[in-house]
């Protein structure tokens, strides 16, 4: 049994909003994957719920008038790699998601429950902030749009007010066109893993798949947040796509701009070799991916 004070099935976006003002510490629901588990723990026993699973305008995903691509809080991780326009536009988080437990939690889990946690160690994360996703949420005090760089304050904290439901994801055209990515999640195990490492990598190359004209790496578990290695990405553009030492630099500069630590599941030393070598790994699937080839 879990030790649960009420449990409410919103109507609609306000309906939910409405429920979590009116209930002190009411906490947001959608797959419960994860908050059940901290209810089941005792972390969040004896709180109200509020579930947004059942809304439907919280689910899927579409291309906007302008381009952009809209993702919806609600959304199952297997929904988002099953999806034709995820894997045409960003596939790499398609395979991301796909990473996440096993069959029973992807069916459930939502990409919005994964990014609102605050855990560095989200499968999601790291694809998303390479994707430079703006995160909707809505309040008490209506809309607003938050990059994702500015959404995590610390391990588990984010700038989501409790009272506010995450609608969805916005991945602007600019952010996807012409992009092309690989994620690693490096684990003890294939499958049923928390990352001991996740490594995000997106490149854009020049039209004669030369030169790499932009770049963005993305880690998770490097740090108590998912972050980016803007020093490594601004040293890489404008390199030669078979540029192996500028390849080697990119991913030694990435170890200027993190801070793991150690845990029960890897050294902070280890978890530096990681970043080294995920970077250089990332980087030329990545290249490949786009039409370069980076031996050449």
């Amino acid at each position: 049994m879990f030790d649960i004070k009420s449990f409410y099935e919103a109507k609609d976006v306000k309906d939910a909003v409405e429920a979590l003002v009116r209930e002190p510490e009411a906490e947001v629901i959608s797959g419960g994957t994860d908050v059940l588990i901290r209810v089941r723990e005792g972390k969040d026993a004896g709180r109200a719920l509020v579930s947004i699973h059942n809304i439907k305008e919280l689910k899927g995903v579409k291309v906007l008038e302008n381009g952009d691509l809209w993702i919806g809080a609600a959304t199952a991780f297997s929904h988002i790699t099953n999806d034709p326009t995820i894997q045409k536009l960003v596939p790499m988080l398609g395979e991301a998601v796909d990473m996440v437990g096993g069959p029973q939690i992807r069916n459930t889990g939502t990409i919005g429950g994964n990014i609102c946690n605050g855990a560095t160690s989200a499968d999601s994360a790291a694809s998303m902030w390479t994707l430079n996703a703006l995160i909707q949420l809505e309040g008490p005090e209506g809309h607003r749009e938050v990059p994702i760089h500015e959404f995590y304050t610390g391990p588990g904290r984010t700038v989501r007010d409790r009272c506010e439901v995450c609608t969805g994801f916005i991945i602007k055209k600019e952010d996807y066109e012409g992009w092309y990515g690989q994620y690693i999640k490096y684990g003890k195990r294939k499958a049923m893993e928390i990352a001991t490492l996740g490594c995000a990598v997106r490149v854009k190359l020049s039209a004669d798949k030369k030169t790499i004209e932009d770049v963005r790496l993305g880690y998770g578990v490097a740090g108590p947040t998912p972050l980016r290695c803007h020093a490594a990405e601004e040293y890489l553009r404008g390199k030669a796509v078979s540029d192996k030492e500028a390849a080697a630099e990119f991913a030694k500069l990435a170890l200027t701009e993190v801070n793991p630590r150690s845990s029960w599941r890897a050294s902070k030393e280890f978890r530096l070799q990681l970043i080294e070598e995920l970077a250089k790994r990332g980087l030329a699937e990545a290249i490949r991916r786009a039409g370069g080839e980076e031996d050449a």
